[in-house]
């Protein structure tokens, strides 16, 4: 099963995703859905019309989560490029809700950067409130995935040792387009971030050093999880900011994230004016 969150004039709908459109299930947002012990249910059992929309009416798949956690140096091909060893434990940090941006919205560059990077991430969507949960438990508390863009401001990100100021602009995370749950995403799909026609990024979610259920497990240990929260998995290689010479995201490309069996983000970007 696949949701979306719907952007309408009375608020935000959720819809389940169908082959020829949109069914919708009702009012508020994915995130408030799941909040439901029953909302398996009542996503499977909606039965109005289906609807089509306009790409630019879709949400963040989850507006408001209550958490976004994220994973630095997950995938294997991405810690080798960036002349790492290994991690033994998770390298965390976090986003705020207002970094979020809809799977069509337009990325605006910051004024104050001239190294905007992209980051192609798997993201877990959890579904139900765990806390120091065993990998079994941690499972079943993954209401599915999306997908989200870590876009990054390397040269913030890298003024210090701690990588928040460099990863949590507002506006400046496209998340979506949709929810898939768990039984809808290969082990290996592929991954992939294109740069207007160019792939930039391209491997497998397989290549993940620490998998979901690893994530839900090690975070929940620390935080009470909670439906709507946000895990970014991590990003593979072929980011900007390792090639040499380094490569940066410039006005009028299109940044596009894809995640087999779930989607794409297409996100034009555009530079802001310097005041």
């Amino acid at each position: 099963m696949k949701l979306a969150t719907i952007r309408t004039e009375n608020g935000f709908r959720t819809a389940r995703v169908e082959d020829s459109g949109y069914v919708d299930i009702g009012p508020g947002d994915v995130g408030a859905l799941l909040a439901r012990e029953d909302w398996q249910s009542i996503s499977a059992s909606a039965d109005g019309p289906v609807i089509h929309i306009d790409s630019s009416r879709l949400a963040p798949v989850i507006p408001h989560p209550g958490k976004i956690v994220c994973v630095g140096l997950n995938y294997r091909t991405h810690i080798t490029e960036m002349g790492r060893d290994l991690p033994e434990y998770p390298t965390l940090f976090a986003k705020f809700p207002e970094t979020l941006i809809g799977p069509n919205d337009p990325l605006t560059l910051p004024p104050e950067s001239d190294q905007v990077d992209w980051e192609a991430e798997l993201v877990v969507v959890v579904g139900r409130r765990v806390r120091r949960a065993d990998r079994a438990t941690a499972e079943g508390a993954i209401a599915g995935y999306t997908i989200l863009n870590d876009v990054s401001l390397r040269d913030w990100q890298f003024r210090t040792r701690e990588w928040l100021q460099g990863k949590t602009w507002e506006a400046t995370t496209p998340l979506g387009p949709c929810l898939v749950t768990p039984d809808e995403l290969a082990a290996d799909a592929e991954i992939s971030c294109s740069v207007d026609d160019e792939v930039v990024q391209k491997s497998s979610i397989s290549d993940l050093l620490f998998d979901a259920a690893a994530l839900v497990s090690y975070v929940s240990t620390m935080i009470t999880l909670n439906p709507g929260d946000l895990i970014a998995t991590g990003t593979t290689g072929g980011v900007g900011h390792a090639r040499k010479p380094a490569r940066y995201l410039s006005d009028g490309q299109t940044l596009t994230t894809r995640i087999e069996g779930i989607g794409e983000l297409v996100t034009p970007v555009r530079r802001e004016a310097r005041q």
